[in-house]
């Protein structure tokens, strides 16, 4: 590769990291269906967020109509409410067709992973609809039933139910709705709760689920803050060991980087 166009792509590589160093875009365009799987497992299980997806193609009029007020949505909608993204169905035909995307502009909205809503075409007033409905549904679902919860719940409106039975009633809670830590968590902890409210008069205490601050944009992380004060008080130095210099890296250096950065963006 000639130097001169090696440094143009150098160049270009690092000014798309120095995008990345910014908040999470208002409307994000998604660019594999790898990067659209890992974002909707992201937020099903670090933030609870909605996922409200355009599925558009530049040569669609009514999408290129309804582009603005997509965007206009978003930012009235704030990123501590719903995650926004774009899928371009002419470059990402598999998720297209995994979708059966028949018609455009067609909007998707998805919550703890999966598709729980759909309409086609210019619909303003739709969209607008139905976004609200998924954050509303976001909202109810951000709930945990802790088992010990469920246990001193039992004890008070039900106390002849054994520990074996209570522990039987929490796990099938859980496997209702997969979650690293094994929790009667969302839509499953709610209706439990409805049930139990039902048949005693009243249901078992819940928590929340996902914290405000794990809901905003590029939240930082207690230890990742902790470090970030440390650093702060050392002595400034020309290189950081636990950084890249982005000034001197290399073509791949510099794609890792960006990578990595994605990764952090999701």
């Amino acid at each position: 590769m000639p130097i001169t166009m090696l440094r143009t792509v150098q160049f270009l590589i690092l000014a798309m990291c120095a995008m990345m160093a910014e908040a999470r875009p208002v409307v994000r365009h998604i660019r594999s269906a790898h990067e659209f799987d890992r974002l909707l497992a992201k937020h099903a299980s670090e933030t609870g967020l909605p996922v409200v997806v355009d599925f558009y193609s530049d040569g669609c009029g009514p999408c290129r109509m309804m582009a603005p007020i997509f965007k206009k949505l978003a930012q009235e909608v704030g990123q501590d409410k719903a995650v926004f993204i774009k899928v371009d169905t002419n470059v990402l035909h598999e998720l297209s067709s995994r979708y059966s995307i028949r018609s455009l502009p067609t909007f998707g909205f998805f919550l703890g992973g999966k598709k729980v809503n759909e309409f086609s075409g210019a619909g303003e007033g739709q969209l607008k609809q139905l976004t609200q409905q998924v954050i509303r549904s976001s909202e109810v679902e951000n709930v945990v039933l802790p088992l010990e919860h469920l246990v001193e719940y039992y004890q008070t409106h039900d106390a002849s139910k054994a520990l074996p039975s209570i522990e039987s009633v929490h796990r099938k809670c859980a496997d209702m709705i997969s979650n690293p830590d094994q929790e009667c968590v969302g839509a499953a902890a709610s209706q439990l709760v409805r049930k139990l409210k039902k048949k005693y008069g009243k249901g078992p205490p819940t928590i929340p689920r996902f914290q405000t601050q794990d809901r905003q944009p590029n939240a930082e992380q207690p230890n990742e803050k902790k470090q970030t004060d440390q650093n702060n008080n050392k002595p400034k130095t020309k290189t950081d060991p636990g950084k890249p210099n982005l000034n001197l890296a290399t073509t791949e250096e510099l794609q890792a980087e960006l990578e990595r950065r994605w990764e952090e963006e999701l």
